[in-house]
């Protein structure tokens, strides 16, 4: 089935992770299909209509050329759903707010090749807003909720799995370790105090719900590494409760060559180099 993405948040845009969370809310399904820009999938031809099983990425529709070829071509913003409401909106990185993600995605396909198109991508969901600066201060204080917060949605996911559709019995082993343990911190509205002695005290806790967020993210392809693409949707729905969201991510590509790796992703949340485990990501 598709790959969905749990996000425990409440539909306020305001606050940041450590208010949002509500456990035991509603989850908000995203679907990864949102955010796939970079994947364009070619299946056979059957039946009389070529373009049946012929998908096209995000922002591209397809039509038949002459000799009954399907082929891919940009989609007219205008032939796009209406939006429904303003919760359809999302802002682009050029600062621009589109009506929905099939109005930026069919935007972004007519500037393919451009620089401007190459630079292009969906910031996040929500008509563009001003987002304040990121102190220093604060950008040490988004791993601490962001770990404790990954945590939670693994433990949460885990308690929901009855079909064994969320995650695999292999993950469920694992979480069952961090969720049957008398020491772990109940989800709430902590101190950043308290979460970094936690982090400190039962620091294995957290090593594999990292690691899983990695997993979960690195799809197209699976290769160990981040592309603004695979980010995006948790970045997405982040940004506007959590202003550090953007310079924290960028900071996390110590290498500055536009992909996070494993490593860089483990030592942005404090894991130590010698726990970091390609087999934790499956």
């Amino acid at each position: 089935g598709p790959l969905f993405f749990f996000f425990l948040l409440t539909l306020s845009n305001q606050g940041n992770l450590s208010k949002e969370v509500e456990v035991g809310a509603n989850p908000v399904q995203i679907e990864t299909g949102e955010f796939d820009e970079a994947i364009e999938v070619v299946e056979d031809v059957v039946a009389e209509n070529p373009c049946l099983n012929h998908h096209c990425k995000k922002g591209k529709v397809c039509e038949v050329d002459e000799s009954n070829t399907p082929m891919c071509v940009c989609q007219d913003p205008s032939t796009c759903p209406a939006a429904v409401g303003e919760f359809e909106h999302v802002c682009g990185t050029d600062n621009k707010t589109y009506d929905s993600s099939c109005h930026f995605f069919a935007t972004k396909c007519t500037l393919e090749g451009t620089k401007k198109g190459h630079k292009l991508h969906l910031d996040y969901i929500g008509s563009c807003k001003f987002i304040e600066p990121c102190m220093d201060t604060e950008l040490n204080e988004f791993p601490l909720r962001m770990r404790d917060w990954l945590k939670n949605v693994l433990v949460t996911l885990y308690e929901r799995d009855e079909d064994n559709n969320l995650l695999t019995e292999k993950q469920k082993l694992r979480v069952k370790k961090i969720y049957e343990n008398e020491k772990r911190l109940q989800a709430g509205d902590h101190s950043l105090d308290l979460l970094a002695h936690d982090f400190e005290k039962n620091y294995n806790m957290y090593i594999f719900p990292v690691h899983w967020q990695f997993g979960q993210l690195d799809q197209h392809p699976v290769d160990g590494y981040l592309t603004h693409t695979e980010l995006a949707p948790l970045r997405a729905p982040l940004i506007p409760m959590e202003h550090c969201t953007t310079r924290f991510f960028e900071q996390c590509d110590a290498d500055n060559d536009k992909y996070i790796a494993l490593e860089e992703w483990a030592t942005c949340f404090g894991i130590k180099d010698q726990d970091v485990d390609k087999d934790l990501v499956l």
